[in-house]
């Protein structure tokens, strides 16, 4: 388990991070998501120990990263795939970390045939595309067999197998007891794969939960009703929703309505009672880019204006 508690840090004027406070829990991938300039990348290099916070903590397993002894075998973490010599060959690479925590080639060899490089081992990392690199990265970061793994933007570069290769592994990871904490900025990608979402802004925590539970919770419940007797069918369900106390009936085009307070269930069953024909109720459901819009959307320090705005 990964906790942060209360993490502040200034960088002169600026405050990177204002309080930020949430727990990676074991077996579950968390998904981190906020704007830029929202604490992401500084709370990860925290947790790390590659930065320093003013105040709070991060803890791996209930220690500081500085206190692990042979820390990849603690927490892996991808945090930027090209940061790795490019003269140097992708198993080199892999010996020096694994040398490093008292490893042997052995392990080398098991983590280039789970990120899928053993046929490129000892090609040079200059010539990688950044997808290889990935791989590569998350090869790194498996190399000690962790309980825990940072991932920072992982689908980066990827083609689309790469993507489905990544989705599915980032799930068995968590799947097999692993904490993985997922960054990115790639919604439908960390809807697809987490189990919890932490959505932060300007330094602290906007929102720490299922990802069920912050779709419900932007879910505005419409419905979409598609009819080729549009009047009945108002009359009907505008009584529905007054007797109802709230809500509302609005034509959207020709042939359909958008309903608000009624389920898909109660429509069905007054439409039907009242004998009005139907082809279509589609209930609308939010997706995680609408939640964190919608949490993050006084949290953006850098928004542009598409061109014919303002004219």
């Amino acid at each position: 388990m990964i906790n942060v508690n209360g993490l502040r840090k200034r960088f002169g004027a600026v405050t990177a991070l204002d309080g930020m406070t949430f727990t990676v829990p074991a077996g579950q991938v968390t998904g981190f998501v906020g704007p830029n300039g929202a604490g992401k990348s500084t709370t990860m290099r925290v947790i790390l120990g590659l930065d320093t916070a003013d105040s709070g903590e991060a803890l791996i397993g209930g220690r500081p990263y500085r206190e692990l002894r042979n820390p990849l075998r603690h927490v892996g973490a991808l945090l930027d795939a090209s940061a790795v010599g490019p003269s140097r060959t992708a198993r080199n690479h892999l010996l020096w970390l694994a040398h490093s925590q008292g490893l042997g080639a052995r392990r080398v060899d098991e983590v280039l045939q789970e990120a899928g490089l053993t046929s490129v081992a000892r090609r040079r990392v200059g010539g990688f595309s950044l997808g290889m690199r990935q791989r590569l990265g998350i090869a790194a970061a498996l190399i000690g067999d962790p309980p825990a793994l940072m991932l920072d933007e992982p689908f980066n570069g990827m083609d689309p197998e790469g993507i489905i290769w990544m989705r599915r592994f980032t799930r068995a990871l968590a799947d097999a007891g692993r904490a993985v904490l997922v960054s990115s900025h790639l919604m439908n990608e960390l809807e697809d794969i987490a189990d919890r979402v932490v959505v932060v802004g300007r330094g602290k925590v906007f929102a720490d939960a299922g990802v069920a539970e912050l779709l419900a919770a932007v879910s505005d419940g419409r419905v979409t009703v598609r009819t080729t007797a549009g009047g009945p069918a108002a009359a009907v369900l505008e009584a529905a929703v007054l007797a109802a106390g709230g809500g509302s009936v609005t034509p959207a085009g020709p042939d359909a309505l958008v309903v608000a307070g009624l389920s898909a269930e109660e429509i069905a069953g007054l439409l039907g009672r009242h004998d009005v024909p139907f082809s279509e109720l589609t209930a609308h459901r939010a997706t995680l880019e609408d939640a964190y819009l919608n949490l993050t959307r006084d949290a953006v320090e850098y928004r542009a204006t598409v061109a014919g705005e303002g004219r």
